[in-house]
């Protein structure tokens, strides 16, 4: 099946970007779009914007920044005020006009004047204005990433360029001067998906500090299991780090409309067709500002921990991840087993691994597995796409929450690397809690092997 074909079945089906149009400049030789999702970011946006302007110049010149700009209508009104306020820029920029008497400080001036004067093709869609807002059931930053990937696709499957990508990033999200040429170097490959490594910027506070690193902490455990486990899904998923090829998403059919966790559905569909790689020869810095606009994430995480409500150094039982490894590893050597066996040999791992699979319709779903495939490899790769990142995070909460309590922040990080035969540096052994200074040893540490 062609892919002009598979693009207007796309439209014809999926795509939501028909309603919200698009005012850019020039769009001509790009080959690789970075969509920005901005709800009420006047005073973030274009700090972002500077960062992407300090690149090549040859590397902005195949490069668009699209931003959508958006909000629903039940939205408050300072919110669609503040949006307003950040399309009259926009405006000014795309337009080359004079941005001398638009209200602003003199840091968010000498920022669009940085802008104006770089050669940064910029775009934005306006999902924000009476009668083009985001309706109030259609989701959240899903649905704003969509309206921009789905625009990003049309603009980008008539080029000849190779490769065409769709960079996905935050309107809080800075990035180094080699972003956009080490993301489309390392697309020159057999490469269809990726996700950059990613740092938090670091606050001022002391008290936002112990919570950022908290909570980085926890996302860096996480893969560090799923890693140890041998899992296909040990990536990490943050919207401001995803990379995809044009033709990978019109195969997944596209972003998702979700409220929160747009990222981590998005990249588990996408890891259902292709590997995921990990760029680490650049860096994106998310923000680590309190937020309470989505049920959880980065933002939610930051005031939870703030406002001291629960105990936050704690995470999964290591016990969990050895019992998923083994789980893993019985499927891969188990493929001409029945579903009978395969109970029956999970039940020697853990009785809660059984209980879950058995919750799952692990059973019918085996049967239909095994019938449907023509060969091994076929096979293990159902299997992965049954057992997928959602239901490896639905099994390790149920073994948390049946049979494994959470542990002690860095006891089970000690663990969870002598498990993995990794060196365990000193600043991390004392059974006290570390002080911030070693916390951030900590972090830095696993940032160099997660």
């Amino acid at each position: 099946m062609n892919k002009p074909y598979l693009l207007n079945q796309y439209i014809k089906n999926y795509t939501v970007s028909e309603k919200w149009k698009l005012t850019a400049g020039n769009t001509e030789n790009i080959s690789q779009v970075i969509v920005i999702p901005a709800y009420a970011e006047s005073s973030m946006l274009f700090s972002t914007l500077a960062s992407l302007a300090r690149n090549s110049s040859s590397s902005l010149d195949y490069s668009l920044v699209l931003c959508v700009i958006n909000n629903k209508i039940n939205s408050p009104a300072d919110v669609k005020v503040n949006n307003h306020q950040t399309m009259e820029y926009l405006d000014v920029l795309v337009n080359k006009k004079s941005a001398k008497q638009l209200p602003g400080n003199k840091n968010l001036k000498e920022a669009l004047q940085f802008i104006a004067d770089a050669r940064l093709k910029l775009g934005y869609i306006d999902a924000s204005s009476e009668g083009l807002e985001i309706p109030d059931n259609e989701g959240g930053v899903g649905m704003a990433r969509k309206i921009g990937m789905d625009t990003a696709l049309r603009l980008l499957f008539p080029s000849a360029s190779h490769p065409k990508l769709i960079l996905s990033l935050d309107a809080d999200t800075l990035v180094p001067d080699n972003y956009l040429t080490a993301i489309h170097d390392c697309f020159q490959g057999k490469i269809n998906a990726a996700v950059v490594a990613y740092e938090h910027q670091e606050p001022e506070n002391d008290e936002e500090k112990a919570a950022i690193y908290c909570y980085e902490i926890f996302l860096r455990y996480w893969i560090l299991g799923l890693k140890y486990a041998k899992s296909p899904y040990a990536f990490h998923s943050i919207g401001s780090t995803m990379i995809c090829s044009a033709e990978a998403y019109l195969s997944v059919r596209g972003m998702n409309r979700r409220e929160a966790g747009e990222d981590f559905y998005f990249l588990n569909k996408l890891a259902k067709i292709t590997k995921i790689k990990y760029i680490k020869n650049t860096c994106v810095y998310p923000s680590s500002r309190a937020s309470q606009r989505v049920p959880f994430g980065t933002g939610k995480r930051i005031h939870r921990f703030l406002d001291g409500s629960r105990n936050e150094y704690v995470l999964y039982n290591p016990q969990i991840f050895e019992i998923l490894a083994r789980w893993l590893k019985l499927m891969e050597m188990s493929l001409h087993y029945n579903e009978e066996n395969i109970l029956r040999e999970a039940g020697r791992i853990s009785p809660a691994l059984v209980s879950f699979l058995i919750n799952s319709r692990f059973e019918e779903s085996w049967r239909k597995i095994r019938n449907n495939a023509k060969n091994d490899h076929t096979l293990i790769n159902q299997f992965h796409c049954w057992f997928d990142g959602f239901r490896t995070l639905k099994l390790i909460n149920y073994l948390s929450r049946e049979s494994y309590p959470q542990k002690y922040m860095f006891d089970a990080l000690e663990n969870l690397l002598k498990m993995q035969k990794l060196s365990v540096p000193e600043f991390l052994r004392s059974g006290s809690q570390p002080d911030l200074a070693r916390q951030k040893n900590i972090l830095q540490y696993l940032r160099g092997i997660t």
